[in-house]
């Protein structure tokens, strides 16, 4: 989408407190001819080897319905997603699907690093969107490459987390904080059940783009006080629209927040300010890059909104760096 359709988009959903655009149809199989989901046991280290191959049947088992069904789109998708040695924590298929794959040996990492995608990311797009570095789990490898090419001796887990209902782009929810909300009491869950598998490491979340204001939500006050992720070590976004958040104070963990732009991403050009409506939020707050908002800014390059996860970038370098907790590192903007 062309940077100036989503400014004159945004501004008019902004100022007149109006959904300005219609819901996008969801995509995917028929739910009626899918098999249901596996019962899992709860997350734990001594339950991942079962739910890893929980799903990757489960997967395989909906690859061969879609193909019954005719939908060789979603078959090509879930074929690809079941392609050997690949492990997911959660998996599911109705609607546009929720998909949680796991880099790495998650109980015994050092450090573990939750890569949360933004909008139109659906367990079509998973591998590729748009660009293949935009993709979440292109973005998860990227970032797990950089971090063990820097660190050979850390031993790092990376997740890619499509663990809410993402927004699409064309569509009312983009411009609200409602799937944020949900987003971030799942999100918020999913580092309790880490702390679960490995309390010894320490978690970090990189957020992009809609992600940052799902990271803002689980790490809100008051909503998590009553929770606290210990275990949480950082977080960075990039590409943010805002995190549904005034400035870092507003955050029940007090950990590093990191911020990085790049030098031609359009979202800077995204009125960074919200607005109450009856039944709605719209808008995402103080800019993140902004030094009202109080984060640690970070050089992001000279990118554009999909390129923050390009291997060998700048962005993707720097974002391995807070990553394993090596802030000092980090070339700042």
């Amino acid at each position: 989408m062309r940077a100036s359709v989503v400014r004159r988009a945004f501004a008019v959903c902004v100022a007149a407190g109006a959904m300005v655009f219609s819901v996008a149809a969801a995509s995917g199989s028929a739910a009626g001819g899918m098999p249901a989901p596996p019962r899992l046991p709860a997350v734990r280290a001594d339950t991942l080897a079962a739910r890893y191959q929980a799903n990757h049947d489960f997967i395989e088992r909906s690859e061969r319905a879609a193909r019954r069904m005719g939908d060789s789109s979603r078959a090509g998708h879930l074929a690809q997603l079941a392609s050997h040695g690949r492990t997911f924590l959660s998996f599911a298929t109705r609607d546009d699907g929720l998909a949680v794959e796991v880099l790495g040996d998650l109980a015994h990492a050092d450090r573990v690093v939750v890569v949360v995608p933004g909008s139109d990311t659906t367990i079509d797009t998973f591998d590729e969107l748009g660009t293949r570095q935009a993709a979440l789990a292109g973005g998860a490898r990227a970032v797990r490459a950089e971090m063990r090419r820097l660190a050979p001796d850390t031993d790092v887990a990376v997740v890619g987390w499509l663990g809410y209902h993402a927004p699409r782009t064309l569509s009312r929810d983009v411009v609200t904080t409602a799937r944020a909300r949900a987003g971030g009491s799942q999100l918020r869950a999913f580092v309790g059940e880490l702390k679960r598998v490995n309390p010894a490491a320490p978690v970090t979340l990189l957020c992009h783009s809609y992600g940052s204001a799902v990271c803002g939500s689980a790490v809100a006050s008051p909503a998590n006080a009553a929770a606290p992720m210990d275990n949480l070590a950082g977080i960075a976004v990039v590409g943010s629209p805002g995190t549904g958040l005034r400035s870092v104070s507003d955050l029940a963990v007090r950990v590093p927040v990191w911020a990085g732009r790049g030098a031609q991403d359009w979202i800077a050009g995204v009125p960074h300010t919200s607005v109450s409506v009856p039944g709605a939020t719209i808008g995402f707050g103080t800019d993140p890059v902004s030094r009202t908002f109080g984060a640690r800014a970070f050089d992001a390059g000279r990118g554009g909104h999909s390129d923050y996860f390009k291997p060998g970038g700048l962005a993707v370098r720097n974002l391995a760096m807070i990553g394993l907790g090596r802030g000092a590192e980090v070339s700042r903007g």
